[in-house]
């Protein structure tokens, strides 16, 4: 990585960071803050959070595009300018309309951000410091949102509506701050990522959808992503907080303490696990996960069905959320990553915002097949979740067997003794990347 490209990806980071703080002031009070503060009912409330949700679904199919033409920059700077909008008039709203039109445009800004950070960690990243930098992102998204929920929290007050104006407007900041940082970074030209080629002959020079669908090894991924953010993030605030509750008589604001033990399993676990798992095989580590999940799943079925003391079902309910988190600081190096590397030169954007909506739809559908479940099913909820996440572990083995070596693990691709320098571009330099791309080759060529 040349001393630019470091400097961008800082840049990036620090951004992110800042945009997740902000998120973190209003993301766990949105739904209070419609129904109860704005008293618009509990109606309303449900209807913004889908319309949320569907404003992402609709802009993400387009944003791809977008990003591979135009670049990530104005895209992440037009989608933060946008949430920032519907940030402060969320802040502001009164009425149905008013808080519905709002939804729209957070939900539409914070949607393409996503693919459009993600695209711009993959341009300022190369194979072998890439799994780091998607590491990163996620511990301090996490920091982010778990610090500015803490700070909200200490802020708002249902009584006073102008407390939670407060909140969007320091959101509508945050985004704003997003926006100004990014564009002081200067974006280096894109390197192609290594023996990436779509399996089956797919021509991606054109891109396009349908280059995407002929590659096999990404259609794999997309099915594993989905299943993924079903069993797990799908259920945080829906099937296993209403299991919790209904089966295991936890206490509502031990829901809050879960999803704190989850977030610091994250922070503190983040790079410990990093280390473990950057020079093995990312499909092993996902396969791993499932695991981990399943593991989860029983602890919680416990929790609720084994018939034994409310702190001990306490305790095991709060473990449940704290080894997800374990398999969620797994996941942050190895899937992000592996879509960057899968993604031919031309569409980084196209393959990040597909497996965006990918993780969109599953979030969707996620709380409307394990909300009612979670509250009345209770066996049958936990038995469907374990198996779920049993097979992650079976989805991620298939996967491994169609990737190359250094697609599956990253750390093979060999370290050049030549060390980088951002300059004009000279025929030294080009010669050098020559001979990085020639090794690189060499090494991530399929074994038969």
């Amino acid at each position: 990585m040349t001393r630019a490209m470091g400097a961008a990806m800082r840049r990036i980071q620090a951004g992110n960071a800042l945009s997740a703080f902000g998120l973190g002031f209003t993301v766990p009070y949105l739904y209070v803050y419609v129904a109860q503060v704005r008293d618009l009912g509990a109606g309303t409330a449900g209807a913004v959070l889908a319309v949320f949700a569907m404003a992402a679904l609709v802009v993400l199919p387009f944003t791809g595009r977008v990003i591979d033409r135009r670049g990530p920059l104005p895209v992440l700077v037009g989608g933060a300018v946008l949430a920032s909008v519907g940030a402060l008039a969320m802040g502001l709203s009164g009425s149905v309309p008013a808080a519905v039109l709002s939804a729209t445009l957070l939900g539409a800004g914070t949607a393409v951000m996503q693919p459009a950070l993600a695209t711009m960690i993959v341009w300022c990243s190369s194979p072998a410091t890439r799994t780091r930098a998607f590491a990163t992102q996620f511990f301090l998204a996490n920091l982010g949102l778990g610090v500015g929920g803490l700070i909200g929290g200490q802020l708002v007050d249902a009584s006073r509506p102008g407390s939670f104006t407060l909140l969007f407007s320091i959101e509508a900041l945050m985004f704003l701050v997003l926006a100004g940082v990014a564009l002081t970074v200067r974006l280096p030209r894109p390197a192609a990522p290594t023996g990436v080629v779509p399996q089956e002959g797919g021509d991606v020079r054109g891109g396009g959808m349908r280059a995407l669908l002929s590659h096999r090894a990404m259609l794999q991924l997309c099915v594993l992503g989905f299943v993924l953010f079903f069993a797990c993030y799908g259920q945080f605030e829906s099937g296993l907080a209403a299991y919790g509750t209904e089966a295991a008589g936890i206490d509502p604001s031990t829901l809050g303490i879960a999803l704190a033990a989850n977030t610091a399993v994250i922070v503190i676990a983040q790079f410990v696990v990093l280390r473990l798992v950057e020079r093995r095989k990312r499909s092993r580590v996902i396969a791993a996960v499932g695991l981990i999940w399943a593991l989860a799943w029983v602890i919680a079925g416990y929790a609720g069905l084994g018939h034994g003391s409310q702190m001990v079902a306490t305790v095991a309910f709060i473990s449940t959320y704290a080894l997800f988190g374990l398999g969620e600081a797994m996941l942050s190096p190895t899937v992000a990553p592996l879509v960057a590397d899968l993604a031919p030169a031309s569409m980084v954007g196209q393959y990040n915002s597909a497996f965006a909506l990918v993780k969109q739809l599953a979030l969707a559908v996620g709380p409307a097949v394990g909300g009612p479940m979670g509250a009345a099913l209770h066996g049958p909820y936990i038995v469907t979740f374990v198996l779920f996440s049993l097979g992650i572990t079976v989805l991620a083995l298939r996967l491994g067997r169609g990737l190359t070596p250094v697609q599956d693990q990253p750390s093979l691709v060999p370290v050049s003794r030549v060390v980088a320098q951002h300059k004009p571009e000279t025929e030294t330099e080009t010669e050098v990347e020559v001979e990085v791309a020639a090794e690189t080759a060499a090494v991530s060529a399929p074994t038969r």
